[in-house]
């Protein structure tokens, strides 16, 4: 038995390929061998700084650990910021990872709620150009964009955090329509980058 989420991640990508609907299901790999290094590299500053974080924004209860967590936030946002501007993916400039997927996780759901709810609000996502970028072209991935719901994104968040919202107001907004729209992440432009 195992519980951790990155561990379950990965035998996931090991196990279920006899389950996969299509042949191309069955042969994708978001965990290949030239890239484990790099993948786990990525996750290792990532998850801490950046997945974790917001969550340690949000559920601070005294201003040094916030402050902490903020700054270790935003500073991670600006690594993967200037990574992006090089490169299409966060581990190849060829191939969507395991280390994508984890990061997609967070910014799906930073400018709905992070942003407001758990205080992280140095920037959105939306003004860091590359990581906007690469989020839309990630949500509009024909295999991921179902599995982001926002409207239960945002209840969730903001119904079931009394200590932070206690009244459980859910907010209208923000549009989400946004993310659809054409987001500039041409793969030969990432051609020159690290080129993994």
């Amino acid at each position: 038995m195992n519980n951790e989420s990155s561990e379950i991640i990965v035998m996931l990508n090991r196990e279920m390929s006899a389950h996969a609907a299509t042949p191309e299901q069955a042969a994708l790999d978001l965990y290949p061998a030239a890239l484990r290094a790099d993948i786990d590299a990525v996750n290792e500053w990532t998850y801490p700084h950046i997945n974790n974080a917001v969550y340690r924004c949000g559920f601070a209860t005294s201003q040094a650990p916030y402050e902490e967590a903020f700054w270790q936030l935003f500073g991670a946002l600006d690594r993967v910021e200037a990574i992006l501007s090089a490169r299409r993916y966060l581990s190849s400039s060829a191939q969507l990872s395991l280390a994508d997927v984890r990061l997609f996780t967070t910014l799906i759901r930073f400018d709905t709620v992070y942003h407001s709810h758990f205080k992280c609000n140095r920037k959105k996502i939306k003004e860091f150009p590359n990581i906007y970028g690469y989020m839309c072209e990630l949500y509009q991935h024909p295999a991921i964009r179902p599995t982001v719901d926002h409207e239960h994104i945002i209840k969730h968040y903001f119904g079931s955090h009394k200590t932070i919202n206690p009244h459980g107001v859910i907010p209208i907004g923000p549009d989400t329509k946004e993310l659809d729209e054409p987001h500039g992440r041409d793969k030969n432009k990432y051609e020159f980058g690290e080129g993994k």
